[in-house]
């Protein structure tokens, strides 16, 4: 009985909690759930109850999987602040010491208004078990091969090693890649110069900018709906809007952040998990990337570092394609607006999205899988010479469309159409913290709803009236006798028009049997 009281108390961490939440989730019997992992029926109740806490933990990351206690540091604004700052450290493969994180912590509480806070060698270990973090000794070789970037001889390392691992048990279908762009949505040629090569850090560009995010898989077959993150959480031309052909979020600086990345990456964990499948996602280590939630489908795979360029197919003209599309269009409306003597309004944050969407459905499967083709990540194969044939026509008609519509806005003889569509190539696309930033944020973050709800942006843009079924269709019908009179129209056209009248006449008819219904419960 003596020896009972002594026996030592078994602590669990919290990837060992989730093993156990997972095995009764699984259909396994509590009592033999607990037999396996050597516990108490009483300690298996205590997990299932807290399940939604360990879960909301290792989602956010705030602490290390190996962690045992989740008890909060004594500084917790000074343990989020560093933390922050070691994110951001750790994305761009920066080596740092124990040393180096405890004078970062000094500097950080001094701005923070903890003149007593120590940063001590006990802190630092608490701080790097709070986080899981481990500090490795490197030596000066590797550090500098870090520092100077991989080279060509890493790219062809990756290529012959590490990639061919990941893609082992993929399907081309099932490997897809992530990344983000910057887009001056509301870029007009004539201003193609000074927009050439603005970073936008912020300041009154932050509202003309949006940053979006695509993937899509190496066969080409399959292109996830498009995230687009503004800076108006409630734009008025999005009022009584219901369905968009992206998802659509916001922050004050039109960024791209951890939470935002976080949270597309759990809905399409969710609708894999759904769909039966497991997919392979190819993203770089950009800040937004570097702090991944819990993931059941999805298994991530990081590009080396300073190797995007010609590693990522997002990158290798997908994305290009995709911003080719979108300022055709854009020229199309400008050119329609001249023609019929209307002012050029701007163009507002509803029709940059659908523009930017239509756009990114228009980019052909054969445009993917070259780019794929042209990372090396999947097997190069002849290219169709009908297929480069009818590439050079449109790029034809493009050129035309720019050259009308740059001497009618009076567009200088130096910019060209590439020029117009690779304005905003250089447009940074997720937060990179200062030490003012990493305290800025921890404030911002309180306010995130607040921040960016203005329509600051749209100010001189008039509210659009809200359309009715009845317009609706009637506006189809037209659409419908206008093509009629047309020569050459493609069966497509027509298909997807019926698609839209079935739709329509869906809802109405859904509406008018609503309607009777009530109207005989009332009679009653």
């Amino acid at each position: 009985m003596a020896n009972k009281g002594n026996k030592k108390r078994r602590q669990f961490s919290l990837e060992e909690k989730m093993k156990v939440v997972e095995a009764v989730d699984s259909g396994k019997r509590k009592g033999d759930v607990a037999k396996e992992f050597g516990i108490t029926p009483s300690t298996l109740s205590t997990f299932l109850k807290d399940r939604v806490k360990f879960e909301e933990k290792v989602r956010e990351a705030t602490v290390g999987p190996q962690r045992k206690r989740m008890r909060n540091a004594l500084y917790d604004d000074i343990d989020k602040a560093v933390f922050a700052w070691f994110q951001e450290i750790h994305a761009k493969n920066i080596l740092v010491t124990g040393s180096v994180i405890r004078k970062k912590a000094l500097n950080l509480a001094n701005m923070l208004g903890y003149n007593n806070f120590q940063a001590s060698v006990g802190w630092l270990n608490r701080f790097r078990d709070r986080h899981g973090i481990a500090l490795k000794a490197v030596c000066r070789e590797d550090s500098d091969r870090l520092m100077n970037g991989l080279g060509i001889d890493k790219v062809n390392e990756w290529h012959a090693g590490e990639i061919i691992k990941l893609i082992a048990d993929y399907s081309p279908d099932d490997i897809f890649n992530a990344d983000e762009t910057g887009v001056f949505f509301q870029l007009l040629p004539q201003h193609t110069l000074a927009a050439k090569g603005d970073h936008c850090r912020g300041g009154k560009k932050a509202k003309q900018r949006l940053t979006a995010l695509f993937c899509c898989n190496a066969s080409g077959t399959e292109k996830m709906r498009p995230l687009i993150v503004g800076r108006s959480a409630n734009p008025r031309c999005l009022k009584n809007v219901h369905s968009l052909p992206c998802d659509y979020r916001a922050n004050q600086w039109a960024w791209m952040t951890q939470d935002l990345f976080n949270e597309w990456l759990i809905q399409v964990d969710t609708r894999m998990k759904q769909a039966e499948r497991r997919i392979l996602l190819l993203i770089d280590n950009c800040s937004a990337h570097n702090m991944l939630p819990r993931l059941e489908r999805i298994q991530v795979g990081y590009l080396p570092s300073n190797c995007t360029a010609v590693l990522q197919p997002l990158n290798l003209g997908i994305i290009h394609t995709m911003k080719v599309l979108y300022r055709s269009h854009l020229l199309k409306q400008i050119l329609l607006k001249l023609n019929s003597n209307e002012d050029q309004g701007k163009v507002d944050i509803k029709q940059a999205i659908d523009m930017i969407a239509a756009a990114w459905w228009s980019v052909k499967q054969s445009t993917v899988v070259k780019c794929w083709q042209k990372a090396g990540i999947i097997p190069m194969e002849l290219t169709d010479s009908n297929t480069e044939a009818a590439a050079i026509e449109p790029d034809i008609a493009i050129e035309k469309l720019w050259h009308s519509v740059a001497i009618a806005t009076c567009v200088p003889n130096e910019i060209n159409f590439q020029d117009f569509v690779t304005a905003d190539d250089d447009l940074i696309i997720s937060q990179e913290l200062m030490d003012t930033e990493v305290i800025q944020g921890m404030v911002a973050s309180e306010n995130t709803d607040e921040a960016g709800s203005e329509d600051e942006g749209e100010a001189s843009l008039p509210q659009q009236p809200k359309i009715t079924i009845t317009e609706a269709i009637s506006s189809a019908q037209k659409l419908r006798r206008f093509l009629s009179t047309c020569v050459g129209v493609p069966d497509a056209i027509f298909g997807q028009l019926n698609g839209i009248d079935e739709y329509l006449m869906r809802r109405v008819t859904q509406t008018l049997v609503d309607s009777k219904i009530t109207d005989f419960l009332q009679t009653k």
